[in-house]
C-alpha cells in the first residue's frame, strides 16, 4: 500500500543551517498494515510523513501509494489517497461550522460543488450513528460550532472525518501528543478501533515509546534519517520500553537521547 525508497531531502542546503533530515529512507507497508514511528528530536520520523503528504518535494528516492507513484504530484493531488490527523486538534476542522457540517464536507470531499450541497436527512442520521461510536455525546450535539469542543473531541472528530471515506493511508501525526493523558489514551483507543474496524492501512507518529510499542502491528525507530530498526509479530508483543532502548543502542552506537519520549 506504501512504498519509501531511498528518500533524501536536506533543507537550507548551501547554508550554514544545512540540515539532512531524510537520508536514504525505506519503509514499505502492506495493505492493512498499522505502523508506528519512533525516535528522537530531527530523527526524520515528521519529515518523513510530511514528504509522504506531499508538504515539500523530496530531492530524491520514490513514493509509491496503492501503485500509484505520487512523488511528484502536489500535496492537493495526494489528498485522494489520504487521511490525516495533525498534532494540533485545531486543524483538521472548521471551528466556526456545525459539527454535522464539517462531516459533510468530510463526505463531499473530492465532490464538485453543486447547488445540493445542503445535509439530507438520511446523511443526518448517518452522521448520528457514526458520532455515537465515539462514546463522547456528540451525537447529540450535531448542530453544535465545532470550535466549542474540548481539544479531545475536536481530534476523535477529525478522525471520524479522516476516515469517513476509507482512505488508502491513514497518517496519524503525533495527533495526541497536545491532548492530556486521559484523553491521549481514548483518542488512541478510537483509533484502533477505526483502523481495525475499517482495515485501515495507518502510518502513526509518536513521540511516546509505550504508545509505539502497544498500538500497532509494526513499529520502526529511525535515526539520522534513516530507519534503523523495523519491528513486528511475536517480536513487538512482547517488546518493551528497555528492551527498546537497548535495541536502538546496539544498531546505532548511540543512547537514546530524547527526555520527551522517555518520559512517555
Amino acid at each position: 500500500m506504501l512504498e519509501i525508497n531511498n528518500i533524501y531531502k536536506t533543507f537550507n542546503l548551501g547554508t550554514i543551517n544545512e540540515k539532512k533530515a531524510l537520508n536514504g529512507a525505506d519503509i514499505k507497508l502492506e495493505e492493512g498494515d498499522f505502523i508506528t514511528v519512533i525516535g528522537g528530536n530531527g530523527a526524520g520520523k515528521s519529515t518523513m510523513l510530511n514528504a509522504i503528504a506531499g508538504v515539500w518535494p523530496i530531492d530524491s528516492g520514490s513514493i509509491v501509494i496503492d501503485g500509484n507513484d505520487v512523488t511528484g504530484l502536489p500535496e492537493h493531488k495526494r489528498a485522494p489517497y489520504l487521511g490525516r490527523v495533525f498534532q494540533d486538534p485545531m486543524n483538521g476542522t472548521a471551528a466556526t461550522m456545525e459539527i454535522q457540517e464539517n462531516l459533510a464536507l468530510a463526505a463531499r470531499r473530492g465532490q464538485r460543488r453543486g447547488l445540493k450541497w445542503g445535509i439530507t436527512k438520511s446523511e443526518r442520521t448517518h452522521y448520528r450513528e457514526l458520532l455515537r461510536t465515539l462514546d463522547l455525546g456528540l451525537e447529540d450535539r450535531m448542530t453544535s460550532k465545532v470550535g466549542l469542543l474540548s481539544g479531545g473531541q475536536r481530534q476523535a472528530l477529525t478522525l471520524l472525518m479522516a476516515t469517513l471515506k476509507k482512505p488508502k493511508l491513514l497518517l496519524l501525526d503525533e495527533h495526541t501528543a497536545a491532548l492530556d493523558p486521559k484523553t491521549a489514551a481514548k483518542v488512541l483507543e478510537l483509533s484502533d478501533k477505526i483502523i481495525a474496524e475499517n482495515n485501515l492501512t495507518a502510518f502513526m507518529v509518536t513521540h511516546n515509546m509505550r504508545d509505539a510499542i502497544v498500538h500497532g502491528n509494526r513499529l520502526i525507530m529511525m535515526n539520522e534519517g534513516r530507519v534503523i530498526l523495523d519491528i513486528k509479530g511475536a517480536e513487538k508483543k512482547k517488546l518493551t520500553v528497555e528492551d527498546l532502548l537497548q535495541k536502538f543502542e546496539e544498531v546505532s552506537g548511540e543512547e537514546f537521547d530524547n527526555d520527551k519520549a522517555l518520559l512517555g
